[in-house]
């Protein structure tokens, strides 16, 4: 059993590895999947369709976590051993660009944060809910920690 917290963590690792992927391949997608293994090795996929590309993080991990929040009954149920994140329904990066009404850029945010990791490596930069009580990252992908 892993606490929402860890799931979190875990799920929000693996939606900036590969949003970073996506921005660096230049693509963008508009369906988010949420890849669920149980303890009983039974597989679920969950996905949602977002009304335009994307390569932003935020807005992928907003939809990964409600699909996440969706799934906790069975989850909860059956135990949870394996989870997984995927982009679909690709589309190049130079499609129609979305108005951040909320005065945040999160390309901007994105972008810096891709320039540190290269330049610094993969661990030089992380997201507060990541972090373990004592401070230290935990492993990309990892659930057990």
């Amino acid at each position: 059993p892993r606490s929402p917290a860890a799931l979190d963590a875990a799920l929000a690792r693996l939606v900036e590895r590969v949003a970073r992927r996506l921005r660096r391949a230049g693509s963008a997608g508009r369906t988010v999947v949420l890849r669920l293994r149980f303890a009983d090795y039974a597989k679920a996929t969950r996905s949602s369709t977002l009304p335009r590309p994307t390569a932003a993080t935020a807005t992928i991990l907003a939809a990964a976590r409600a699909l996440l929040a969706q799934a906790r009954p069975e989850i909860a149920a059956r135990g949870l051993t394996l989870i997984g994140v995927t982009v679909a329904n690709l589309a190049g990066d130079d499609d129609q660009l979305e108005l951040p009404l909320d005065g945040r850029d999160p390309k901007a945010l994105d972008a810096v944060l891709d320039e540190v990791r290269e330049r610094f490596g993969p661990a030089a930069v992380t997201r507060a809910v990541q972090l373990r009580r004592d401070g230290a990252a935990p492993a990309a992908g990892a659930l057990d920690e």
